[in-house]
């Protein structure tokens, strides 16, 4: 559900970048030191890792001609809490835009509002926590999961809709563009739920520590070893990023598939002096787009999902380290 620049005018693109600026700024403030202790530090760099290598996997919807993908704000905030995960989520979408022209870089806030904010910071603590209240298990962890993040995909999508109205796109007209876009995305939603809960369930299982300490914002134990979940996480994946990527769905994903039975086409053309630099600007800065070698066919994807994983983890990890330190500095 990566937006591309035409979907926006200029001003709501500007908009939504101080709407988007502000939650990220008001998350790095609220993270307590706790959230950010040696042990989960780790933990925010390859969870940031695997929802980048997710993301490049497009699973077919049965007998639409659709596909999707994994959104993972929710994900992450299960296991790192709502504002380290919006941290996490934009730093895997910033990495797709500036270094895989993957959305838009005037739609990018756009896309940490829709793909980040909504899920780290309201369905989270307003839905995902309370359905875990009692505690975890594998039953309320699924429950919490799917219910999550089917809720969050609908107000993302509906956020896209909102956001295409709010900049005139006479060619996805309101009402249409709602049909289309709300029930393709409670199918992916679905699917992601059902993702979502398997990886929570797998964590829980090898390290409850993580989901517990995560739900009361507290440090993990210094005497809990943490190697063998991190190195379990690190290589599925490398497996997913490097290899299942391969075998990602060639069909639209939700958003295109919904612009193409309400617009005709996938892609619309936009025009204008701010467009126009924002177009030259990804282009000089993507040296992978589309995850793939320039003018290649399909042969960098491992590549590019290596690569992706690699800058994501240092990216995820090195901003949760400073902000870290940050704490720990105005706390003394």
């Amino acid at each position: 559900m990566h937006m591309a620049d035409a979907l926006l005018s200029p001003i709501v693109g500007g908009a939504m970048c101080a709407v988007s600026a502000g939650a990220l700024a008001y998350s790095a403030a609220k993270i307590k030191k706790d959230e950010l202790c040696e042990k989960k530090l780790p933990i925010m760099a390859i969870s940031g890792a695997f929802v980048f290598a997710a993301q490049m996997i497009n699973f077919t919807i049965p007998g639409t001609g659709s596909s999707g993908h994994i959104g993972g704000g929710i994900l992450l905030a299960a296991m790192l809490g709502g504002f380290p995960a919006l941290l996490t989520i934009s730093a895997v979408l910033i990495i797709q835009c500036l270094f895989f022209a993957d959305g838009g870089l005037l739609a990018l806030c756009c896309n940490i509002f829709n793909m980040g904010v909504i899920p780290c910071l309201f369905i989270y603590p307003l839905i995902f926590k309370p359905l875990t209240k009692k505690g975890f298990n594998a039953k309320n962890i699924s429950l919490a999961a799917v219910i999550g993040v089917v809720v969050a995909l609908q107000l993302g999508a509906f956020g896209v809709v909102l956001e295409t109205l709010a900049s005139g796109i006479t060619q996805l007209p309101f009402g249409a563009f709602l049909l289309a876009m709300q029930p393709i995305h409670l199918a992916i939603g679905v699917v992601e739920g059902i993702v979502t809960a398997a990886v929570l369930c797998f964590v829980y299982k090898m390290r409850p520590e993580i989901l517990n300490s995560t739900r009361s914002r507290t440090a993990i134990s210094s005497g809990v070893n943490m190697r063998k979940i991190i190195v379990s996480l690190a290589v599925i994946t490398v497996l997913v990023g490097g290899g299942l990527s391969l075998f990602a769905s060639a069909y639209p994903d939700g958003l295109e598939w919904s612009m193409e039975k309400v617009a005709g086409t996938t892609e619309l053309e936009a025009s204008g002096e701010v467009h126009e630099t924002a177009e030259k600007a990804q282009e000089a800065t993507a040296f992978m787009p589309d995850y793939d070698f320039k003018d290649a066919n399909g042969s960098g994807t491992s590549v590019a999902g290596i690569v992706g994983v690699c800058i994501t983890f240092a990216l995820a990890g090195g901003a949760g380290l400073i902000i870290s330190k940050l704490k720990k500095k105005n706390k003394s």
